[in-house]
């Protein structure tokens, strides 16, 4: 293992800065979706009123993150960020706030907080290549990556705990406070916005941003993971439910988020000295996915396997991350990491409706099952996509996405 690429990082001015803040400033955000679920169902007595807020809220994401990642992309990043992210404090304190009897206009006000989700993720994942290159900016995809599974590992658990503890109220007025304090503190650290050189022509459309031999093939694949990951949790539930204890779900999610974390650090400290290949690594994640439909005799079992396939999940999309970056402009980089989120929302929503069907139709193991598939389709979409070159010079990857 080496060391040598988490040691420069931690050199470099404003890496652990901007990690930092945009960590922090995801977590309410992603903390908020369990109380605001209470709230709803609270509100109007049914867990299916739930379903019609969050999915509210998803459409909501999935519209507004390309327009504010374009805006960013040609205005930078930090007034985009800070505005849209107070608008979304201003309107998860007015669903906090709102009598229970007005649930009705619940979906709406959710669709529009989905709409005004600060575009932090794609920014930061856009400014990674401007502030570090080489193995550094290869480790600190990963380390973006692993950042990103804990979120999803504690931002659930922190909403659940205020839930408990508290109300659904206080865990949707709590997540608008810290928002606004945290999303300001990392839009105080954009930089403005990546002048385009006229002299190369119009900057990209949506069209020829999306529709290129590469970049599409990246984000479909994203889809397919999301789609893959989303159908898990939702197996991860039934497995549980299907075992008398509904804590056993909390423990493998938090298992699997462990496994990705120790993939996402030891690949990231993994010396490059030979080209890495996307696709390979997707393979192993629906080689691990396979390794679960076998293992669901047990919690145990299955736990083991969790693991042993979060391995390699950090890492695969650490390389999506990274080579979606290397083979787009400059000018549009935010752009199509918000594109790519929104590929991964429309994922998520189709993965935990089609693995709900799953399990009442065939059983909970074809969730895995189906999570393989999905997975090896990601790996296959990626076959044609150039590999990273460990002596890639920051020089050599300009040139390579001005020539794509």
């Amino acid at each position: 293992m080496d060391l040598t690429a988490y040691r420069a990082l931690w050199r470099t001015p404003g890496v652990f800065a901007l990690l930092t803040s945009a960590t922090f400033a995801r977590l309410p955000v992603i903390a908020s979706l369990v109380p605001l679920s209470f709230l709803a169902k609270d509100a109007a007595g049914n867990f299916g009123w739930a379903g019609v807020v969050a999915g509210a809220y998803s459409v909501g994401m999935a519209v507004g993150g390309p327009i504010w990642t374009r805006v960013a992309d040609r205005r930078g990043g930090r007034g985009i960020v800070i505005a849209v992210g107070v608008a979304w404090g201003v309107v998860m304190a007015v669903l906090g706030l709102m009598p229970a009897d007005w649930y009705r206009v619940m979906p709406v006000l959710s669709g529009l907080a989905g709409a005004f989700v600060a575009p932090v993720t794609a920014i930061m994942r856009a400014a990674w290549p401007r502030i570090v290159q080489g193995s550094r900016l290869r480790a600190v995809y990963a380390l973006d990556a692993t950042a990103a599974e804990v979120l999803f590992a504690i931002g659930p658990m922190a909403g659940a705990l205020v839930v408990s503890f508290a109300s659904p109220r206080a865990g949707v007025l709590g997540a608008a406070v810290a928002a606004a304090i945290t999303i300001w503190w990392f839009g105080l650290l954009q930089t403005p916005g990546v002048p385009h050189d006229e002299s190369k022509g119009a900057r990209l459309t949506a069209p020829q941003l999306l529709w290129h031999r590469h970049r599409l093939p990246m984000i479909v694949s994203f889809a397919f993971c999301v789609t893959a990951f989303a159908s898990v949790s939702l197996g991860i539930v039934a497995f549980a439910d299907a075992h008398g204890n509904r804590l056993i779900a909390g423990v493998l999610e938090t298992v699997w988020a462990v496994g990705s974390l120790a993939g996402g650090v030891l690949v990231g400290a993994l010396p490059a000295r030979r080209s890495s290949y996307v696709w390979r690594r997707a393979v192993l994640v629906s080689a691990g996915m396979l390794l679960c439909v076998f293992a669901t005799w047990s919690p145990v079992s299955l736990g083991i396997a969790l693991f042993l396939s979060g391995l390699a999940l950090a890492p695969t999309v650490g390389a999506l991350y990274e080579r979606l970056g290397a083979m787009t402009p400059s000018s549009v980089k935010t752009e199509v990491f918000g594109w790519m989120g929104s590929a991964g929302m429309a994922g998520g929503a189709i993965g935990s409706a089609v693995a709900g069907l799953v399990v009442e139709t065939f059983g909970v193991r074809y969730v895995w099952v189906m999570a393989a598939v999905l997975t090896l389709a990601a790996a296959i979409s990626l076959l044609h996509i150039p590999p990273h070159q460990p002596t890639e010079a920051p020089v050599e990857a300009e040139l390579l996405q001005e020539a794509v």
